[in-house]
């Protein structure tokens, strides 16, 4: 009974799915070319980020977000949540590509590269069916080769991409299970609707207003405290 409640948890799927696409990268990725790196839990303003893999080429940084799901998947790149329906059940879930944007900010700022040499890509293992046309980062098992090897055009440096490695080599955290759990217990904070909380973008305080006008009139919101300085604002679940 443990065995199969383990083999069914969403911690061993999420690390089946990660396997997954650590061991094709593996494969069919040349290891001269690209370079790999799995579960980088790396600092940020309101805590940590965690990215399932980075690999870095001459042709750009690829941030690579893992979802190991069955059943229909819905959504659009702009959507706030998709939707995974799994017969007559649905179940709604943050977007991947949201999700993975905050990873390339944290990984922007530790690289201090231009923003255009890293690119975004979305993972889907499992027996799950797109029923949504999604953009073209968004792919299911090993396509992700594909794409990654689409990037032709050479952006960075032999010399850049060491000083990258080296980098991400300094600033990564531990792989521990202790970087592990502090890393839960930081997402587990920022959940909190109304925990007090850091801004994302500069690590101010973060205070709760009230929408005064538009289509959003009396919800509340998290608004940074340095506004207008800083104006990044987060919903009160996120």
């Amino acid at each position: 009974m443990v065995m199969i409640w383990i083999l069914r948890s969403a911690r061993f799927r999420g690390l089946t799915g990660e396997a997954l696409v650590q061991l094709a990268a593996r494969l069919r990725l040349p290891s001269d070319t690209y370079h790999r790196f799995h579960n980088v839990t790396l600092p940020a303003p309101d805590g940590t980020t965690q990215i399932d893999h980075v690999l870095i080429s001459k042709f750009g940084v690829f941030v690579i977000e893992t979802k190991h799901m069955k059943g229909w998947i819905f959504g659009a790149e702009h959507d706030g949540q998709w939707t995974q329906r799994i017969f007559r059940s649905s179940f709604k879930f943050q977007n991947p590509l949201r999700q993975n944007y905050k990873h390339l900010k944290a990984l922007e700022a530790v690289l201090g590269i231009p923003a255009h040499t890293i690119h975004s890509v979305v993972v889907f293992s499992g027996a799950c069916t797109f029923k949504t046309v999604l953009p073209a980062n968004v792919v299911r098992g090993g396509r992700y080769i594909g794409f990654i090897k689409s990037f032709q055009q050479q952006v960075l440096s032999d010399a850049q991409v060491n000083e990258i490695l080296t980098r991400i080599q300094a600033v990564r955290l531990p792989q521990t299970l202790a970087t592990h759990r502090a890393h839960i217990e930081s997402v587990r904070a920022r959940r909190e609707p109304l925990a007090e909380r850091k801004c994302p973008s500069c690590g101010s305080r973060m205070v709760l207003r009230t929408s005064k006008q538009g289509a959003n009139a009396g919800d509340q919101f998290w608004g940074c405290s340095t506004f207008p300085k800083c104006r990044a604002v987060r919903r009160v679940n996120q």
